[in-house]
């Protein structure tokens, strides 16, 4: 008679949260869904996985859950992932991402979890070489690199202090059904789709020639859920995603095509970010195999599919922002709280 497994997603109501727990359920799994529905919805949730809506920060509420379940594995995907805003919401940025992980690595730790797989991000590079490369020293330059490269160095203090096995993955420009449209910080093919179901313009801070490799969802959910049973992936982290980098301009003219429009574009100041991205994936393909071979156009003709069926999703504008200074064009609130308008 097999062991019942029993795992806990976090974040499994978000994007890329929804597909592993998917695939989770396909391997047999018992499925925990922690979430706050911050920026997930709770019908992106499979049926077949038990729901509970919280968030990782509050400590007591983990510790009961892990108590409860006694979780086999913890797959680890909820954070507030709008890199650019992590500069303006720095205390938001480390509770969410960094202490709410940390809530998590505790009760693992106690509770003698076979393998913590943790979602990273390429922020925690910074602008360093190209190809980025699992070899190279990270320099992350935003709060939200820094927040997600703590956690990675936290989970190799945990495997050499106490045997926690764990497995990093850092992908990037993720995109596919179930994704957040309605967000406009983050997931720039989202925004674009939103916009275009809204008669709207494209948006592009800068000139639109950066560059970024932009993934499909399988090639990033797949490998997360089946890292468990790869023990070739234990105590290692991983680049995950497409190898092919766009620019910016070229994906708003393939979104575009999928919704039969020629864009009509309006170009932004340029923010702070970095120029170009995009990994070397030779490591993941080696030990989890070639990636799904579904292209840029392919993928997004599927997520453009599902979000005509799903219809264009209201912006929410970030509540909490904790510094103003320096916010980039067209993420300024209508009003500021009255505590930050200068007597």
């Amino acid at each position: 008679m097999s062991q019942k497994i029993t795992s806990l997603v976090t974040g499994g109501a978000g994007f890329i949260g929804s597909h592993v727990v998917r695939h989770c359920l396909e391997l047999g799994h018992e499925v925990v869904v922690l979430d706050d529905l911050s920026g997930g919805f709770e019908d992106h949730i499979p049926a077949g996985a038990v729901f509970v809506q919280g968030s990782i920060t509050d400590d007591q509420l983990v510790t009961r859950l892990f108590e409860e379940y006694r979780f086999t594995y913890v797959y680890h995907l909820a954070a507030y992932a709008a890199e650019g805003l992590s500069h303006f919401i720095r205390r938001f940025n480390y509770n969410n991402n960094l202490v709410g992980s940390i809530n998590l690595i505790n009760e693992s730790i106690k509770h003698k979890v076979k393998c913590f797989v943790f979602t990273s991000s390429i922020a925690v590079y910074g602008a360093g070489q190209l190809p980025m490369r699992e070899d190279m020293t990270p320099m992350p330059e935003d709060p939200y690199g820094v927040s997600k490269y703590a956690v990675e160095m936290d989970l190799k203090a945990a495997h050499e202090m106490f045997g926690l096995d764990y497995v990093v993955f850092r992908p990037h420009n993720v995109y596919g059904e179930n994704q957040n449209i309605g967000d406009k910080y983050r997931n720039v093919i989202g925004i674009f789709m939103n916009q275009i179901m809204q008669g709207q313009q494209l948006t592009i801070f800068g000139d639109g020639e950066q560059t970024r490799a932009f993934s499909y969802i399988d090639d990033v959910a797949i490998p997360i859920a089946h890292s468990v049973n790869t023990p070739a992936s234990y105590n290692q982290v991983f680049n995950i995603g497409a190898d092919k980098p766009y620019t910016v301009n070229e994906l708003a003219k393939v979104v575009g095509a999928c919704f039969g429009v020629e864009p009509s574009i309006n170009y932004l100041a340029a923010r702070n970010e970095v120029m170009h991205a995009y990994s070397d994936h030779t490591k993941a393909h080696q030990v989890f195999g070639e990636g799904s071979g579904v292209s840029l156009s392919e993928g997004i003709r599927r997520m453009a599919e599902w979000a005509k069926v799903v219809g264009a999703r209201k912006s929410k504008e970030f509540e909490n922002i904790e510094i103003y200074e320096k916010l980039p064009q067209g993420w300024e609130k209508a009003a500021r709280p009255a505590a930050s308008i200068p007597a």
